[in-house]
């Protein structure tokens, strides 16, 4: 019996071992792509402020323009965009961008256009109407996808095929706090109801017309909102892979270590049963 369960030890110890193996090689994955990905996050930032810098101006300056983007209509759908990993082990990462969007969604006619793998997986097997399946993968997706995305959003919002759009996707705080958050890209916020005393001085002229100009910054906006939204959220699960890496590979370390524990004690007990047969033998 007691060689029966030092040989059932050593195979667990192996088989821990293995498994530590694999989550050590991951999370130093994870540690060497999270400082660009952190980078790529920080560097999108100023092109999104200039950006929502620029579309306030306009508003501020220019009170006497309408936009298809600046008007709130009654909702009756509603788009999202929403950004989740491409793979598991990464913590709570994916289910808490899930438990966010399902609330924000509550109530709600969706359609969804999902980002990354984990994303298309989980609102196929729900049925939610899809707008595209095609960005599968966070860390393909580029500016020309982001563009290509904005395009298709903006147009369809000023078809009228949905009248609010909102990106769910995760904030990187740091290494250990990565928060979900949701955000509305469309209709946009007229600051022009908020700020009317604000004096427009220094009016700017735009060419062919403030509308035209406002109107064709939008789909860089939402491009940028977008762009930033991935990088952000590619930190995010980076960051939150290679502490749940971390840990599994801590407590891999500890069981190995009370295993080792176990068998040095099993075999300790095999050893003196041996004796303790022996010395009855002689006596005999």
């Amino acid at each position: 019996m007691a060689g029966a369960s030092m040989k059932e030890i050593k195979l667990r110890v192996k088989s821990v071992q293995s498994t530590m193996q694999i989550t050590k090689a991951m999370e130093l994955v994870a540690s060497s792509k999270l400082r660009r990905a952190k980078e790529n996050a920080e560097r999108c930032r100023p092109f999104f402020d200039i950006l929502h810098q620029t579309l306030t101006d306009i508003a501020l300056t220019n009170r006497d323009f309408s936009s298809p983007y600046l008007v709130r209509r009654p909702v009756q759908k509603s788009c999202f965009v929403v950004i989740a990993g491409d793979r598991g082990l990464a913590g709570g990462y994916n289910s808490n961008v899930f438990k966010l969007a399902a609330s924000q969604m509550s109530g709600k006619e969706a359609v969804v256009l999902p980002i990354g793998k984990k994303a298309v997986e989980y609102f196929s097997r729900h049925g939610f109407k899809l707008l595209s399946t095609q960005y599968a993968s966070v860390e393909a997706i580029d500016n020309a996808d982001c563009s290509e995305i904005a395009q298709v959003l903006t147009k369809g919002y000023r078809r009228g095929d949905f009248d609010e759009l909102f990106v769910i996707y995760t904030n990187f705080v740091s290494m250990l706090v990565q928060d979900p958050a949701a955000m509305e890209i469309l209709p946009i916020h007229d600051v022009r109801s908020s700020q009317s005393g604000q004096n427009a001085s220094g009016m700017i002229l735009y060419e062919p017309s403030c509308e035209a100009v406002y109107n064709s910054i939008v789909p860089q906006y939402t491009a940028g909102i977008l762009f930033c939204a991935v990088a952000e959220s590619l930190a995010s699960e980076l960051g939150a892979r290679r502490t749940a890496m971390e840990s599994a590979s801590k407590n891999a370390g500890e069981m190995i270590e009370d295993l080792n524990l176990r068998y040095n004690r099993a075999r300790q007990g095999a050893i003196t049963q041996e004796i303790t047969e022996i010395v009855a033998g002689a006596e005999h």
